[in-house]
């Protein structure tokens, strides 16, 4: 039985091709959503040959667990994955396979749980330094922070924070404010914040496979570029990239020297000089090719059976 095999490589050719022809694409910048879809659909597709793969290894290497997956299957689709042909190599791409899934899952649950510990430190370093006044009620959306230096996050949690400190307040004029608020707004309702907590956990759990760090540093870039975005289409993209040099200028983004944060001297080039979107029918072609990906593992997969059966 080859399919199992054949899942793989088209598994391996996603993730190595798919990345590329995305970075040599000019379009993600100017359509940040739309790239942010693509890269999920190209690791939905790459995890789900491997999980594909690991089971109808699994179904072919053990009888009890090809008796599950194919328990409610009429026996000419069972005959049609030829499960008595498989190889020695069956067990062991399913055990593999197996753990890496496992792997993953551990990885992902370890960063939500660090994540969690850091939102609760941070909770706890917002509660000294902005405490409660009296007859304030917990659970604020707004948390003012005394300090000289001007920044502003959204907290997520249960429920979502926005911490401005007074620098911030002092420094930024006018709607430049608004377009910060609406910036991190934009973080949360699209839940960016679980993007980067899965593509770090793919990352930090597979540091050898590229196109899972490719995925964690588009993940980066891309949900500030959607969130910078956002605030522009409300108070205007002059306003948003006023607010950024504002409030990142003390950090020396903006000299010679690369720094963390060199991303944003591009988002402020991006931000007054914007790029052209494309058209509404480029992007539900680019759409709906993303949403592809993962469909043609479900088609090679279940090809087998679905030709039995017509």
């Amino acid at each position: 039985m080859m399919l199992p095999a054949a899942l793989l490589l088209l598994g391996a050719l996603t993730a190595v091709f798919a990345p590329r022809l995305l970075a040599r694409a000019g379009w993600p910048d100017r359509e940040p959503v739309v790239a942010l879809w693509m890269w999920q659909c190209v690791i939905a597709g790459v995890l789900l040959c491997c999980a594909l793969s690991m089971t109808l290894s699994a179904a072919a290497a053990w009888r009890a667990v090809g008796g599950r997956v194919f328990a409610t299957a009429p026996s000419v689709v069972v005959e049609a994955y030829a499960l008595g042909t498989a190889g020695p190599w069956a067990a062991a791409t399913a055990a593999a396979l197996a753990c890496g899934g496992l792997w993953s899952a551990v990885m992902l649950a370890r960063e939500v749980v660090r994540a969690r510990a850091r939102r609760r430190r941070r909770r706890a370093e917002l509660i000294d330094g902005a405490p409660l006044l009296p007859g304030e009620e917990r659970g604020r959306r707004l948390v003012v922070l005394e300090s000289e230096r001007p920044d502003a996050w959204w907290l997520p949690g249960s429920p979502p924070q926005l911490v401005v400190t007074t620098a911030a307040l002092r420094r930024l004029k006018g709607r430049q404010l608004d377009a910060v608020v609406a910036h991190e707004q934009g973080h949360a309702q699209a839940r960016h914040d679980w993007l980067l907590h899965c593509s770090a956990a793919l990352a930090h759990g597979f540091p050898q496979v590229p196109v899972f760090a490719a995925f964690r540093d588009e993940m980066h870039r891309l949900v500030e570029l959607a969130a910078d975005d956002m605030a522009s289409r409300r108070f205007g993209r002059l306003t948003t990239a006023l607010a950024l040099v504002e409030l990142n200028k003390h950090r020396g983004v903006f000299g010679p020297c690369p720094t963390p944060q060199a991303h944003v001297p591009a988002r402020v080039h991006r931000l007054l000089t914007p790029p052209d979107r494309l058209p509404p029918v480029r992007r539900l072609q680019l759409t709906a090719a993303a949403a592809l990906v993962p469909v043609v593992p479900l088609l090679l997969a279940f090809g087998p059976g679905l030709r039995a059966l017509g």
